[in-house]
């Protein structure tokens, strides 16, 4: 089979690369992991320009974050992966960067960016110091045994701190801080030395081109062109264009279509070798045959499959529907595409009496699920209702102790059947992780205080910062908690958090009434000590958007039997004495009291319509 050449310097467009010419012991498979907005975009757009796989004439910003949503709030949320070639001592060498997310909601797309690399970048802001999710980074990456360079980004900014900062990264981690790399992304300072250290201290992929194919399939994305579109990982062989191929998770077979590496758009090379990173095409049409995690082998050859990836556990659920429910078909389509390139979602079909056919979705947080709704909205134009966020409790019956996740609140067992046949209720809890100035700790400490936490640890990274670790219900940090925590703390505060298991806890069901009838779309779980607060905020914020009828309509929120909050939409009402001219008072009493009579009857006979347009002014309104 012949390689395919391809045109790869900006400099010398004559020049050509022979992927085969790059033996492993030449490859640098790498990461760069951080915490959010300390840099990682823009570094990665400077080792780009420097290994000439970018011009350095175009106003480079960003060029790894490629989705519109990325772009407007300014963070990374999907990883992508590109190849540079770098001459370094007189050979040639293929550095496979894998640019990651930072937000705590992401760390899913760390991990699995995580398994195709042999070491990382940890990058860390000179003035701003440790944060939460460079503590979580570190761990992810040192959890996989993976090389880790320190480099301080921003040291030319007026308040940076290298040597403090330094001193921080050899306390919390262990690390070896006399060759730290100090350097400024945006300034061009130092970059010079970021890929030398790479390939001097982070080891080449341990693979055999000998060796029978076995490719690990740790990210995907649909291409309304071609279908979808894998990025794999060579472990072991060599993987060419015309090879037949065989998934080890459906035992499907496929033609490889195309081949190639990401430089950094896709640029078809025909051709990849152990330790090499690249994509592959094969005529996979639906979303659900990609799956992440994946062996890719040879057909008719026997390999060991790899291990693969632990599912991520939603820790958030909300129901989706369209606005406009002809639009159904269609939203379910753009929903398991966007699905593809997202595998931390979960999917689930559901009904609502008030909003009709939908969907209940999984995801790791809010952020991450206002990112979801934001790329259905900007990538497929789609009109959506998100309902009220929900973290998956627990219920344990009498029986057995079986145990149910309930995941809707029209799930939730209520009345008799709670009385009858349920032990208790559990809710899921985080063991939250923040980095805040010391002179913060009074506000954080009464913010954690009011949200049901327990306070489990602090310890002073140095004399002005302190980490500080909680328990917390998950329902309660899913809700504002981020945004309060930055609030009280002028920005400063990080955050992060982990999975601390269930516990058990005096849940309820909050219903909302109109006129004594139930909406379902608006039931809710809460902690009894919040069901006032919320219930009566609820009434009002509801009585706001919901149009007069011609009958009084009652609003209530009610646990079971007992109603907490009440407000009423009084009714329309016809002049019905405009017609009389004076005269006896007694004529007009008859027609208002006649009036009356029919309203009330109205009142009995008639239902209060909640169309989808109050629904979504209803959650605008709460968000």
């Amino acid at each position: 089979m012949a390689i395919l050449f391809y045109k790869v310097d900006h400099r010398d467009p004559t020049k050509t690369i022979d992927l085969s010419s790059i033996p492993a012991e030449n490859i640098r498979n790498f990461s760069i992991i951080a915490h959010i907005d300390h840099g990682k975009s823009t570094l990665a757009d400077r080792l780009l320009e420097l290994t000439n796989t970018i011009s350095t004439r175009q106003g480079n910003k960003q060029v790894l974050d490629k989705l519109k949503v990325e772009r407007e709030r300014g963070i990374t949320v999907k990883a992508q992966t590109v190849s540079m070639f770098y001459d370094y001592k007189g050979k040639q060498y293929l550095l496979n960067l894998i640019d990651t997310p930072g937000h705590v909601d992401f760390s899913y797309e760390v991990s699995r960016s995580l398994a195709a690399c042999q070491g990382a970048l940890l990058l860390v802001d000179a003035a701003q110091g440790i944060q939460a999710q460079t503590v979580a980074n570190f761990y992810l990456a040192f959890g996989e045994g993976l090389s880790i360079i320190p480099v301080l980004n921003k040291i030319d900014l007026p308040g940076s701190e290298p040597e403090r900062v330094a001193k921080q990264l050899e306390g919390a981690f262990e690390l070896d801080c006399d060759n730290i790399l100090q350097i400024s992304a945006k300034s061009r300072i130092n970059i010079e030395s970021i890929l030398p250290a790479v390939i001097e201290r982070i080891p080449s992929p341990q693979g055999s081109m000998d060796r029978p194919l076995r490719a690990l399939l740790f990210d995907s994305w649909y291409d309304k062109y071609v279908g979808v579109v894998c990025m794999v990982g060579v472990i072991d062989g060599v993987l060419r264009k015309g090879d037949k191929v065989l998934s080890a998770y459906s035992d499907t077979k496929y033609d490889v279509l195309e081949v190639g590496i990401m430089h950094p758009e896709q640029v078809a090379t025909g051709y990849i070798h152990a330790g090499q990173v690249g994509y592959v095409v094969c005529g996979m049409k639906s979303a659900s045959e990609a799956h992440i995690g994946d062996t890719i082998s040879h057909l008719n050859t026997k390999v060991e499959p790899l291990a693969g990836f632990q599912p991520a556990q939603s820790k958030v659920f909300a129901g989706i529907f369209p606005v406009d429910t002809n639009d159904f078909r269609k939203l379910d389509d753009n929903i398991k595409k966007l699905t593809l390139n997202d595998a931390s979602v979960t999917v689930h079909k559901e009904t609502s009496n008030a909003l009709g056919q939908g969907w209940r979705l999984g995801f790791l947080g809010t952020l991450h699920m206002d990112v979801f709704r934001q790329r259905l909205e900007n990538e497929y134009d789609a009109n959506i209702i998100v309902t009220q966020p929900t973290v998956p409790y627990r219920v344990v019956f009498k029986k057995n102790k079986e145990t149910q996740i309930i995941r809707n609140p029209t799930d939730f067992p209520d009345g008799e059947e709670r009385s009858l046949k349920v032990n208790r209720l559990e809710e899921p809890m985080v063991l939250a992780t923040m980095i805040f100035p010391e002179e913060y700790m009074g506000k954080m400490i009464e913010l954690c205080g009011s949200r049901r936490g327990i306070q489990r640890d602090y310890v002073y990274l140095d004399d002005q910062r302190v980490m500080m670790k909680y328990v917390l219900p998950l329902a309660e940090v899913v809700q504002d908690f981020y945004d309060e925590l930055k609030s009280r703390s002028s920005g400063y505060a990080s955050f992060d958090y982990e999975d601390h298991g269930y516990e058990e806890s005096d849940l309820v069901k909050m219903s909302v009434l109109l006129n004594g009838k139930p909406v379902d779309a608006l039931s809710v779980i809460l902690h009894r000590t919040q069901v006032e607060e919320v219930g009566r905020d609820w009434v009002k914020r509801l009585k706001s958007v919901i149009q007069k009828q011609l009958f009084d309509v009652v609003i209530q929120t009610a646990i079971g039997g007992r109603i907490i909050a009440r407000e009423t939409v009084s009714a329309l009402r016809k002049d019905v004495t405009a017609k009389l001219y004076g005269g006896d008072v007694t004529r007009k009493m008859k027609l208002l009291q006649k009036q009356k009579a029919g309203k009330k009857r109205m009142k009995l006979i008639g239902t209060v319509e909640l169309d989808q347009k109050v629904f979504y002014n209803f959650m605008e309104k709460k968000s």
